[in-house]
């Protein structure tokens, strides 16, 4: 199985429906080679299937984050590359699920090979998502990440309650909501 072929299985997928997303990430899960491919797709700027690959990355992920962990340079990098919400929402969810991993108590390879280019990265890309004209889920997956990530770096605290208090006012009620869980998990500290 080559990249050509999972470009065809990204192209069978008619909607976003979770049934029709797991057939292609469970054929990802079971042939691992195909996962480099899946992140290649993602980065291809021009390529309207990275939408798709953007999907099963983050279902893939959900069960296999470690696998991202030799792709690390390349997927913080070209993170912030990605503009159409509809990719932008999975990426900042992989970004939350790497977050949850690294400030877990539970070890994982992905723990031990983060570094701090990498969270700089993520935090960088995330705080552009929640200032940016992005829709809640992927503003909500951001202000988490930046949350957890702020535990080890204050200033990333102090900016984000900023934006949110800047912000809560004038966004959506799922906005609103999520806000305030956020202030209230900084100011707990």
């Amino acid at each position: 199985m080559n990249k050509d072929y999972l470009i065809y299985q990204l192209n069978t997928i008619e909607n976003a429906r979770r049934d029709n997303r797991l057939k292609v990430a469970n054929l990802v899960i079971e042939n691992k080679n195909l996962f480099q491919f899946l992140l290649e797709i993602i980065f291809e700027l021009n390529n309207k299937t990275g939408i798709k690959a953007a999907w099963i990355l983050e279902l893939v992920c959900e069960q296999k984050l470690d696998w991202l962990v030799p792709h690390l340079n390349n997927f913080t990098k070209n993170i912030s590359t990605i503009t159409q919400d509809s990719a932008v929402r999975p990426i900042s969810k992989i970004c939350n699920f790497m977050a949850i991993a690294y400030t877990s108590k539970k070890d994982s390879l992905l723990k031990v090979q983060l570094k701090k280019k990498h969270i700089d990265l993520i935090i960088e890309a995330g705080f552009d998502w929640v200032i940016s004209n992005h829709k809640v889920a992927t503003k909500a997956y951001a202000m988490n990440t930046l949350y957890l990530f702020g535990k080890n770096y204050n200033w990333v605290h102090e900016e984000l309650k900023l934006i949110i208090q800047q912000n809560i006012t004038t966004e959506s009620a799922a906005y609103k909501a999520r806000g305030k869980i956020t202030l209230a998990l900084i100011n707990k500290k």
